[in-house]
């Protein structure tokens, strides 16, 4: 798979590359953050289509969100994220969700830094482009997609516009999923009360408990395979519930940098993680999980290990590269050597509280595994299987060294349960 970075200039226009003076594309447009079962429909049938044609499978990513750049230009006088600004609310990094786009067969990806001047190109514009410079054939996009100024170019104005010029088909895919949800309008981080997975707290109100519900919350309509809807699953600890839209475990990646060493005292020594977290963080508490050594890397955005944010704006091309690395798969494989079971505590170490307020929230594995692990400098990659229990203040360390066993036994339980599972939908899918 071929990745181009794209920037556009001061204007909003992107150079665009020529793919082929011969060959055609069948693309699809879009943020595509956490690729989860409705990203994954649309992806693949573009692919499809793509080899049913015998044209290129191209998808058009945006990097950083536009929800991230509108957000920030509200409150920031009408301007563009400044390079580097952080994005919370993003559930994947791009290079996760390259190395998704490149097991399904993506051909290119061309990834656009979203700004307010690309923003505020007509969908016209955009599609003439998209036609003229990739040859696209074919547009493939989800039920209720919108794009260009003001998000005019729905699926309605698309259709009319590929029926009465006639140089691209639209291809459209029923990605709604099981349906609709409502999330509150404010997602707000709720640490569950109690151990064990936390429930769906609408499931068992009446219509009218549900309607005082959404007015309370200001709950709006969202559909249930969206990004929105798994970003507030993760803040409520919804694990299980998250990972079903998703297709596969919800995960954050990281460098492993030095703690405190508590947890090599208690003799359960944890892989800290530093500020720098690729993905949505799930609300505080102990989660059963995966660990995965990724190894030790660069990341820039010549490379093929990842996309970082660029610092110039003059229309060109500034990347090209194969999108991930041939370790990715092998690591990150079922039944890997570099894949350990994990108890994951999110959190502030309550127990070690000195109460003046130094306690950072912090992210550490322990991996559950006989060898010693010598992480440090390494990127991990931090897969979540289900939630274990909120953190508690215990009394001393030998209560905590009690916990800690408990919750690595949960998590051999938990993994393996899902494992199970897994397994049996790989072989009905056969």
């Amino acid at each position: 798979m071929n990745v181009t970075t794209l920037i556009p200039d001061g204007t909003g226009l992107v150079d665009w590359p020529t793919l082929s003076t011969v060959k055609k594309s069948v693309v699809t447009v879009g943020g595509f953050d956490g690729m989860h079962r409705g990203h994954l429909a649309v992806v693949k049938r573009t692919v499809a289509l793509a080899q049913s044609h015998r044209a290129y499978s191209v998808v058009v990513m945006f990097d950083p969100r536009p929800a991230l750049v509108h957000g920030y230009a509200a409150t920031h006088h009408g301007e563009d994220p400044a390079p580097g600004t952080r994005d919370p609310d993003a559930l994947t990094s791009v290079h996760q969700r390259l190395r998704i786009m490149h097991e399904l067969g993506v051909d290119h990806v061309l990834v656009v830094h979203y700004t307010l001047a690309f923003a505020a190109k007509s969908f016209r514009f955009f599609l003439g482009q998209l036609v003229g410079k990739l040859g696209m054939r074919t547009l493939v996009l989800g039920s209720d997609a919108a794009m260009g100024a003001n998000r005019t170019g729905d699926i309605a104005a698309i259709r009319n516009l590929s029926e009465a010029t006639g140089v691209f088909e639209l291809s459209v895919v029923e990605d709604l999923g099981p349906g609709y949800v409502r999330v509150p309008a404010v997602i707000t981080p709720r640490v569950p009360d109690r151990a064990g997975e936390p429930q769906d707290p609408t499931a068992q109100m009446t219509k009218a408990e549900l309607r005082a519900w959404s007015k309370e919350h200001q709950g709006r309509k969202t559909r249930v395979w969206s990004s929105s809807y798994v970003r507030y699953l993760l803040s409520q600890g919804r694990i299980h519930d998250a990972n079903e839209v998703l297709g596969s475990r919800h995960a954050i990646e990281g460098l492993v940098v030095h703690g405190e060493g508590l947890g090599r005292t208690l003799g359960f020594p944890t892989a800290n993680l530093g500020d720098d977290i690729d993905g949505y963080i799930p609300v505080d508490g102990v989660y059963a999980g995966w660990l995965v050594d990724l190894g030790e890397r660069n990341h820039d955005a010549s490379g093929s290990e990842a996309t970082s944010t660029p610092t110039q704006a003059n229309g060109e091309t500034v990347g090209f590269s194969s999108a991930t690395s041939p370790s990715d798969e092998i690591r990150m494989a079922a039944h890997s050597p570099w894949r350990w079971p994990a108890a994951i505590s999110i959190g502030t170490k309550p127990t070690y509280d000195d109460g003046n307020g130094a306690n950072q929230r912090v992210i550490e594995p322990y991996a559950i595994t006989k060898d010693w692990l010598e992480l440090y400098g390494h990127t991990v990659r931090v897969e979540f299987s289900g939630f274990i229990s909120p953190q508690i203040a215990f009394p001393d360390s030998e209560a905590l060294k009690r916990a800690m066993g408990g919750w690595s036994d949960k998590t051999l339980a938990l993994v393996a349960g899902n494992e199970a599972k897994d397994e049996a939908k790989d072989e009905s899918a056969r």
